[in-house]
């Protein structure tokens, strides 16, 4: 199988902002809230309950200062008994509105882990469920840690958006609205002075933010490559000791880690930068109102609320001090919380570049045009003719017509490339009769398992025609067309589970009994049975705690237990010494009879037997014969054959 080697990060555009962010946001605030209509409903309420509660809570300090500073001592006992009354009245409302603004925020937080929480999940089935119908050429084109960056970067800044940046935006904005409102009403003055501030801080914003996303952006995909290499070198442990690339393998890791470092450093360094520098700036805006508030009140001239209440009421200089000084508090406390909801949404920029970034490629993965599930023509068992398998093709007004699975696959004028540029197999023609045993010779890269990975259809081809059983196979579903198939494939996969679990993934109901009988076959039994559970034995890492041998053994007796009419043998025997190999071969001559058989094979002595052997090079078949036409023709497969039984 080809495999197009693509740069870390490049399959899926690391290292980019999002190239439609307004698009992206859309798409997935639809995908998120759509789904949860009356939850989203709650949440807006109590975001609001609770921006109206913090912005109304700090409108009572006025009242409250007022009355206080309107304390006079002549009238000390009608001020303790009626003024202080007001007061403690004002502080009950005071923290009653903040309790009420605390338990808002509270639900609209849970309410949105649920939302949050339930989006990624079917995120993640949605994303998991669509690889499964990708095609091959996907993999192959993208790398192992880009698809699993998707499952774990990207979705962990859908979370951080969905629970955090979304709700505190809107919070944020709900909240500058009615802090303005009441700043308007309180002094225009000071409005004025604080949207100076505010001016400042977007422009640092802009400016410094700018230059941290950017350098979040690489410092995710510094991050990505460190990750894939330790993954590596972790996996691959076995062949750095074996060559005592233990320092080469440090030196790898030192110079990924020193970059990490370095854009990490230049990333921080900048979001660090951004909180300080716009706290202080909110430090400079108090100080800044609090001049021009005592100003105010020296020449009492003002536009706003203050002024109109002043001579409204008609109060003496006084009164008027007092009433202006209490507004005056109040507009304090609302400059400081006006800042807060400006700098808490300056600072998401971050998470809302790297969100969109992510949720873009998460995105693009779904919307990945899906694996071509071919014709309508089905494999049924047992319907045309009793333990027999059968295509069952269906026919105008609703019948069918049975046609007997006989393994004839052929081949004629096959021509096909991994990509149009670079063409693989060239005017491949072959056949392949019911029971016969075909064989692929050649050196590494001569177009053997591209070839089975056609009858698969894996990849499709640019021209000729492949038929199975008169069949062309782009009219049979993709599904039945490889459930007929059985595989040994030259790269052994053992799942996470019992080796009983993965025998039985060649069929999932086949029985422990044959099983058993397929691990007999295998002459996989008796290491089996020497194992701590036996059967129940738990296989983990890939089977790193079988030799390679053992696993290839447990990947036969899978192929058997599957009872397909065809085999793929693609090195099935490679790392099984020959003892093994002529005990395995006994039982998987009674697997093969009646099937037809492909095989792929470096060592000459296991396709001796085969009805043909097929001789490539270059993408091309050069010989053609069984072996005995073979020698007699004294040409490579001879060359072969006498000089070494195993291709370099």
């Amino acid at each position: 199988m080809a495999n197009v080697n693509v740069p870390a990060g490049k399959g899926m555009r690391g290292g980019k902002r999002a190239k439609a962010p307004m698009k992206t946001l859309g798409r997935l605030l639809k995908y998120a809230f759509s789904r949860n209509k009356v939850a989203t409903v709650f949440v807006v309420f109590f975001v609001l309950l609770a921006s109206v509660a913090n912005v109304t809570a700090a409108s009572r300090v006025s009242e409250i200062i007022s009355r206080l500073l309107d304390y006079k001592p002549e009238n000390h006992a009608a001020f303790m008994s009626n003024e202080m009354h007001t007061v403690y009245m004002n502080i009950i409302i005071m923290g009653c509105i903040y309790f009420v603004g605390a338990a808002s925020a509270f639900t609209y937080n849970i309410i949105m882990m649920y939302i949050a929480q339930g989006t990624l999940k079917k995120m993640r089935n949605e994303m998991f469920e669509k690889m499964q119908y990708l095609p091959l050429k996907y993999f192959d084109t993208h790398t192992h840690g880009d698809l699993m960056s998707l499952y774990t970067n990207d979705v962990d800044t859908m979370r951080q958006l969905l629970t955090q940046t979304i709700p505190q935006i809107i919070s944020s904005v709900i909240t500058i609205v009615a802090i303005f409102v009441f700043m308007v009403m309180y002094s225009v003055t000071l409005l004025f002075v604080v949207l100076l501030i505010i001016v400042a801080v977007f422009c640092l914003t802009k400016f410094i933010g700018g230059r941290s996303a950017k350098n979040y952006v690489i410092h995710q995909k510094a991050l990505g490559s460190l990750n894939g290499y330790v993954e590596e070198m972790t996996e691959g442990q076995k062949v750095i000791k074996v060559f005592c690339h233990e320092q080469k393998a440090r030196e790898g890791f030192k110079k990924l880690n020193d970059n990490l470092n370095e854009v990490g450093s230049k990333a921080n360094t900048y979001a660090f930068i951004l909180g300080p520098v716009n706290n202080n700036l909110g430090y400079i805006q108090y100080v800044l109102v609090a001049f021009v508030g005592i100003m105010i009140i020296a020449f009492g001239k003002e536009i706003g609320l203050l002024s109109i209440y002043c001579s409204v009421q008609k109060a003496d200089v006084a009164n008027r001090v007092a009433v202006m000084a209490g507004m005056m508090v109040s507009f304090l406390m609302y400059s400081r919380q006006f800042n807060m909801p400006v700098m808490q949404v300056s600072q998401q920029f971050n998470a809302i570049v790297m969100a969109l970034a992510g949720a873009e490629r998460i995105f693009e993965m779904v919307d990945t045009k899906p694996e071509d599930r071919g014709g309508d023509i089905t494999l049924s068992y047992g319907e045309y003719e009793k333990d027999k398998w059968a295509w069952k093709k269906p026919l105008v007004g609703g019948s069918y017509e049975y046609i007997p699975l006989m393994g004839d696959i052929r081949f004629k004028d096959v021509v096909f490339g991994y990509t149009d540029e670079k063409v693989i197999l060239k005017n491949i023609s072959l056949y392949a009769k019911p029971g016969h045993k075909i064989a692929f010779v050649g050196s590494t890269g001569a177009g053997k398992t591209t070839i089975t990975n056609l009858i698969n259809r894996f990849y499709d081809i640019q021209s000729g025609e492949i038929t199975y059983d008169g069949i062309d196979i782009k009219s049979i579903r993709k599904d039945d067309l490889r459930r007929s198939l059985g595989i040994v494939l030259q790269d052994t996969h053992l799942f996470t589970g019992t080796v009983m679990d993965n025998i039985r993934y060649g069929r999932l109901n086949a029985t422990d009994e044959e099983c058993i009988e397929a691990a007999k076959l295998a002459n996989a039994y008796f290491f089996i049975k020497h194992l701590p559970d036996g059967f129940n034995t738990v296989i983990k890492g890939d089977g790193a705690n079988l030799s390679q041998g053992q696993r290839q053994l447990l990947a036969i007796a899978r192929a058997m237990v599957s009872k397909c009419p065809v085999l793929i043998l693609d090195e099935a025997t490679s790392s099984i010494d020959t003892r093994t190999e002529k005990l395995i071969e006994q039982g998987m001559d009674k697997l093969m009879e009646g099937r037809t058989v492909f095989i792929i094979a470096h060592r000459l002595s296991t396709v001796r037997n085969s009805n043909a052997i097929m001789v490539l090079e270059h993408g091309e078949i050069i010989e053609r014969g069984d072996h005995e036409q073979l020698i007699s023709q004294k040409g490579k497969y001879y060359q072969l054959y006498t000089g070494a039984f195993e291709l370099d």
